[in-house]
């Protein structure tokens, strides 16, 4: 599926019962990576309220997800230095929500082995936003010790999706799973 908006990891048991369940909040796509999939919804910003009732209702899907994260800007990219460029412009419109906070990214890469660093990339986004809001005059910290915000970067093959998520909404929302 080239178009999806939102990553689901499984634990191994249960799959296909589990790629059931998740079709009642969007199309449902397996990836060419172990356990991966890949969900296009229509309501991005919904999708985590959505996926807390559904798992309310059906213990089986809070067991058998691993992380559920939904991106709400997502990019095709070629090349290390063009994910760089588009996650740099993603993160650049969240400078106002991070100004004078604590945060950090979290990239979980799904392809380009051997041509992106998951920890560089974290790396070059933090450092990108520390100096971008020191240049604002709101400088930021980076902190994996319950920070005020965590930017999530995922990517499956040549496609990519960020999001930035709150302390308050990692608290309501336990199936993001961000670190």
């Amino acid at each position: 599926m080239e178009d999806w908006n939102v990553v689901v990891t499984l634990r191994e048991d249960d799959f296909d019962q589990t790629c059931t369940i998740l079709e009642a909040l969007g199309e449902v796509a397996r990836t060419d990576y172990y356990n991966v999939l890949a969900i296009k919804v229509a309501d991005v910003s919904a999708f985590a309220d959505a996926i807390e009732a559904l798992a309310q209702s059906n213990p089986l899907l809070r067991e058998s997800v691993a992380r559920a994260v939904p991106c709400t800007d997502v990019f095709r990219f070629q090349s290390p230095e063009e994910l760089e460029a588009r996650a740099r412009e993603v993160v650049a419109q969240w400078l106002p929500e991070l100004s004078g906070k604590s945060f950090h990214v979290r990239m979980h890469r799904r392809g380009f082995k051997g041509r992106i660093s998951s920890q560089h990339e974290e790396q070059f986004l933090d450092g990108f936003l520390l100096s971008a809001l020191e240049a604002r005059g709101a400088p930021g910290r980076i902190t994996f010790d319950d920070p005020d915000a965590i930017i999530d970067l995922e990517t499956i093959g040549q496609r990519a999706g960020l999001s930035l998520w709150s302390r308050t909404q990692r608290l309501r929302y336990p199936l993001l799973k961000l670190d």
